[in-house]
C-alpha cells in the first residue's frame, strides 16, 4: 500500500512538472510571437498617420486616419512592386525549369562522370555568394547586360539552381524505380515519365523551393544596386532605398511604402503555405 501511494505522488509530481514545462514553453512561444507581430503592427499604425499624429500619438491609433499616404506611396512604390515581381517570377520560373530538368538527369540517368557533376555542383554552396560578387559583375559588364533585367535574371537564374538540383536530385533518386519501369514498358518517354510520374509526386518540394527562391530575390539588395541604375527597372529593395530618402521627414507615407512592399509576400505565404509544410515534411521525409 505504501509503495502504491509514493507511486500515486511520484505520478502527479511527474505531472505537475509536465505542467509546469508546457505553461512555460507555451508562454515562450507567446511571448516571441506578440514580439514578432508588435512591429508590424506599429508599422500600419504610423502608415495612417500626419506629422502631427506621428509627434503627439505615436503608440496608439490616431484619428483621423491619412488614407492618402498610401495613395503617396503607391505613385512612388507601384512601379518597383511590379519590377519585383516580374523579376521574382521569371527568375523562378527558370530556376524551376532548368533545375528540374538537370535534378532528374542526374537522378535517373547513368552516364560517365555523373557523380562528379553532381559534387562540382553542390560544391558551389560551400562558396559564399560575396566571393562571386565581383566576376559575376565582370561578366555581366562584358556581356552588355548592366542596367537591364537580363542582368538580374541570368545570375539569379544560375545561382538558385545550385540549391535546387541538391534537394530535387535527392528527391527524385528516393523514387521507386518500379514507377519508371512500367511506364517504360508502356512506351512512355523520359520527358513523358518526368511530366507525369516524377513531377506531379514532387510539385510540394517544387512549391516550397520556388516559395524559398522567390523570398530570396525578393530580398535582395547589393546586387540590384550594382546591375540597375535606372528608375524605371529597379526592384522594390533597391526603389524603397530611394523612396526612403524622397520621404525621411515624412514618416506616413514611409511606412505607407513598407507596407505595401510586405502585401506581395504575405499573399503569398497565405496561399502558398499548406504546400510549403507538405513540401518541409516530404523533404525531411525523403533525405
Amino acid at each position: 500500500m505504501l509503495q502504491l501511494m509514493k507511486a500515486s505522488a511520484g505520478n502527479r509530481s511527474v505531472q505537475r512538472q509536465e505542467r509546469v514545462a508546457g505553461v512555460f514553453v507555451h508562454g515562450t512561444l507567446l511571448f516571441v510571437g506578440i514580439c514578432s507581430f508588435v512591429p508590424f503592427v506599429m508599422m500600419i499604425l504610423l502608415s495612417f498617420k500626419d506629422m502631427r499624429q506621428f509627434q503627439l500619438e505615436r503608440w496608439i491609433l490616431s484619428f483621423p486616419l491619412h488614407w492618402e499616404n498610401y495613395a503617396r506611396a503607391w505613385s512612388e512604390v507601384g512601379r518597383y512592386l511590379f519590377n519585383s515581381v516580374a523579376i521574382g517570377l521569371v527568375t523562378v520560373a527558370g530556376v524551376c525549369l532548368f533545375g528540374t530538368l538537370s535534378a532528374y538527369a542526374l537522378a535517373r540517368f547513368k552516364f560517365p562522370g555523373r557523380e562528379l557533376l553532381y559534387f562540382a555542383i553542390i560544391a558551389l554552396l560551400m562558396v559564399p555568394g560575396i566571393l562571386t560578387l565581383v566576376p559575376t559583375f565582370v561578366v555581366i559588364l562584358k556581356l552588355g547586360l548592366m542596367n537591364s533585367w537580363w542582368g538580374l535574371w541570368g545570375p539569379y537564374i544560375a545561382g538558385g539552381q545550385i540549391m535546387y538540383i541538391f534537394i530535387m536530385r535527392s528527391f527524385f533518386a528516393s523514387l521507386p524505380e518500379a514507377l519508371f519501369e512500367s511506364a517504360r514498358i508502356d512506351g512512355a518517354t523520359e520527358l513523358h515519365i518526368m511530366t507525369h510520374i516524377a513531377l506531379p509526386l514532387s510539385k510540394s518540394m517544387v512549391g516550397t523551393l520556388a516559395v524559398l527562391n522567390l523570398l530570396n530575390n525578393w530580398n535582395e539588395f547589393v546586387w540590384p544596386l550594382m546591375v540597375v541604375t535606372d528608375p524605371q527597372l529597379m526592384p522594390i529593395t533597391v526603389g524603397l532605398y530611394s523612396f526612403n530618402h524622397q520621404f525621411y521627414t515624412e514618416y506616413g507615407p514611409l511606412f505607407a511604402g513598407y507596407v505595401i512592399a510586405s502585401i506581395p509576400l504575405i499573399v503569398l505565404f497565405s496561399f502558398a503555405s499548406n504546400l510549403f509544410v507538405r513540401g518541409l515534411t516530404s523533404g525531411a521525409i525523403k533525405m
